[in-house]
């Protein structure tokens, strides 16, 4: 077997298959990798997963490395995405691809690592109880920022706090993509990954769509080849996310709220000088009527913008339903 297939144990510590967990599971459980130039880490952690897993499904997003060919000597089924299609399409593949092979239960994870195949048993757990349709595996649900520096633990905290707010959820880590779905929720999931990245879109799509939601602990490995993150890019970073997802799930706070406010001192300024003018306080001044005419105008897009935004939203959800 060629030396790609192999990795230290101490990157993935205690790995034995649980014939317990697989024989006492009745459901089949498949696993998607989306994947792109991992040839690195693909092959161990297609080894390790299957051990916990009926099928393995790598999605290969163009790759100019060994992935594809690593990926089918450790036994995985292999999609080769004719042209890229980013996660988002490669998501979609995966779970079209889960279905036609009869999955009970869809299981996510990143293929770079930094996941414990070890975990899925916990992870799945819940769908197989009964008790959820949709499993987020948490890197800090009881012991926040152990896993993580400083920074990154802030930003991570930021872009959680506006996911809860926009999806009315309480999710600890809304950018993991370590998740199990019951395959039966295939059909809730756009996966149009427009504005918002993909993990905060299926929370979304989960949201709206009522199913049960449940959060388990998971560890977090270094994954292979990662590097050392700048705080500014990586801060800058979280506030795009952030942004992003506010104006695509609450347009009304991202355009009407403060176009509302532009247009109130707008119109505020030009009676105040329109008053003052009268009584013959003031004089016209060019800077102050282009300043209150700006205000008041830009902000009267901004609010029309927001409630048509959001009565579109409106529409194409319930287009999505039906």
């Amino acid at each position: 077997m060629s030396n790609e297939l192999l990795m230290s144990s101490a990157e993935y510590p205690a790995h034995q298959e649980n014939k317990r967990f697989r024989g006492a599971s009745s459901q089949n459980i498949t696993v998607i990798l989306p994947a792109c130039n991992n040839e690195v880490s693909i092959g161990s952690l297609i080894l390790l997963t299957r051990l916990y897993a009926d099928n393995v499904i790598v999605v290969d997003d163009g790759s100019t490395d060994r992935t594809v060919e690593i990926s089918r000597k450790a036994g995985a089924h292999v999609i080769v995405n004719e042209a890229c299609k980013g996660k988002v399409g490669s998501l979609r593949t995966g779970f079209t691809a889960a279905a036609d092979l009869g999955a009970d239960i869809i299981v996510t994870m990143d293929p770079d690592g930094q996941h414990n195949p070890a975990e899925i048993p916990r992870i799945v757990a819940p769908i197989i109880d009964g008790t959820a349709e949709m499993v987020n595996g948490s890197r800090y649900l009881n012991y926040p920022g152990k896993n993580s520096s400083v920074y990154s633990r802030t930003g991570q905290t930021m872009q959680d706090i506006s996911a809860n707010m926009n999806f009315n959820l309480k999710i600890t880590d809304t950018q993991s993509g370590f998740r199990a779905y019951a395959a039966s929720t295939k059909s809730i999931f756009r996966f149009s990954g427009k504005k918002t990245a993909i993990e905060n879109e299926m929370l979304a799509d989960a949201g709206r769509s009522g199913i049960r939601i449940a959060e388990v602990e998971i560890g977090a490995c270094t994954s292979v080849g990662a590097s050392i993150r700048d705080p500014v890019k990586y801060t800058l970073g979280a506030l795009r996310t952030m942004a992003e997802d506010i104006e695509a799930n609450k347009p009304l706070y991202f355009y009407s709220v403060p176009g509302f406010a532009l247009a109130t001192c707008g119109f505020f300024m030009g009676f105040k000088f329109m008053a003052d003018y009268f009584f013959g306080i003031a004089s016209l001044n060019f800077g102050h009527t282009f300043l209150m005419v700006f205000l008041a105008l830009a902000g009267a897009y901004m609010t029309l913008r927001g409630i048509i935004a959001h009565s579109m939203a409106g529409a194409a959800r319930q287009t999505d339903s039906t």
